[in-house]
């Protein structure tokens, strides 16, 4: 059981870790579960606000009217987001709006606070339980109480660039594939994170189009012009003889031999004297 449950938070940890690269250079910040309290409630994720300006491109289906905060609960596809995934997040809520209003009694508008449930499939036992509004494909409003939270299905989004970071959860082979190729990485880290994304699709029999492999290739593709001299050097040095001279034809490769054997060689270095 307890090996289930790091299976899951797993999954909302690179949930979040891929937003948080999504969010990389924006006005927001991403801050992936965050402690609510002394027996560790871990809230998935919560967009947070941090400075002026608008978000530079297109935020996914769905989460557009960013708020200063914004809370997320996310289920996977091996979770169902049901009644009581929404009464956490609706509690989280309220443990939240305490904790980062100046007290109390002086709490900051509820304008200023954005509910959000992202989930792989479409919840089906939910959406007959409570008051349901589809607002596009793959976005729905969930009526709880006083509140609303905007629901997001990432399997049925469609495929459009804007989504592409939603379609790396949607357990959706097509989407999956759509997302790895059309999702532009926006730090260092995120080519680790997507490589754990993809072990961890592939180690639970998830077939995909978009393989680790598709995956190492467009990297390369889209980061190889970036690279310096040198790092390009070393790239090409770790690839084995054939794999070199790929797409070279024999006369390239004669006329290069040429030129080396033509060109002098470079004088020996001296040793320099000590003192």
């Amino acid at each position: 059981m307890a090996g289930q449950r790091e299976a899951l938070r797993d999954w909302h940890r690179l949930f979040g870790l891929l937003l948080t690269d999504f969010f990389t250079g924006s006005p927001f910040v991403v801050e992936v579960e965050r402690d609510l309290s002394v027996q560790q409630q871990f809230l998935d994720v919560v967009i947070v606000r941090r400075g002026r300006g608008r978000f530079a491109g297109h935020l996914p289906d769905g989460l557009g009217g960013l708020r200063a905060h914004n809370l997320v609960t996310f289920k996977s596809h091996r979770e169902a987001l049901d009644d009581w995934a929404v009464k956490e997040l609706v509690g989280h809520y309220v443990a939240y709006r305490k904790l980062v209003s100046r007290s109390p009694s002086d709490l900051l508008a509820e304008d200023q606070f954005g509910l959000y449930a992202v989930a792989a499939r479409f919840p089906q036992s939910l959406s007959g339980q409570v008051p349901w509004e589809r607002v596009r494909p793959g976005v729905y409003d969930c009526r709880w109480g006083t509140d609303t939270v905007r629901v997001v299905v990432a399997g049925e989004l469609p495929p459009e660039p804007q989504n592409a970071p939603l379609h790396l959860f949607s357990a959706q082979p097509g989407l999956i594939e759509f997302g790895g190729r059309a999702y532009r990485r926006r730090s260092a880290d995120a080519s680790a994170l997507l490589a754990q994304l993809f072990e961890g699709l592939q180690a639970e029999g998830l077939a995909m189009p978009f393989t680790m492999e598709d995956f190492r290739r467009q990297f390369v593709r889209e980061h190889f012009p970036r690279l310096t001299r040198q790092e390009r050097e070393d790239v090409i040095r770790a690839l084995p003889p054939e794999e070199r001279l790929a797409g070279l034809t024999a006369e390239q490769i004669r006329q290069y031999l040429d030129r080396q054997a033509s060109e002098p060689p470079a004088p020996a270095r001296k040793p320099r004297r000590k003192g």
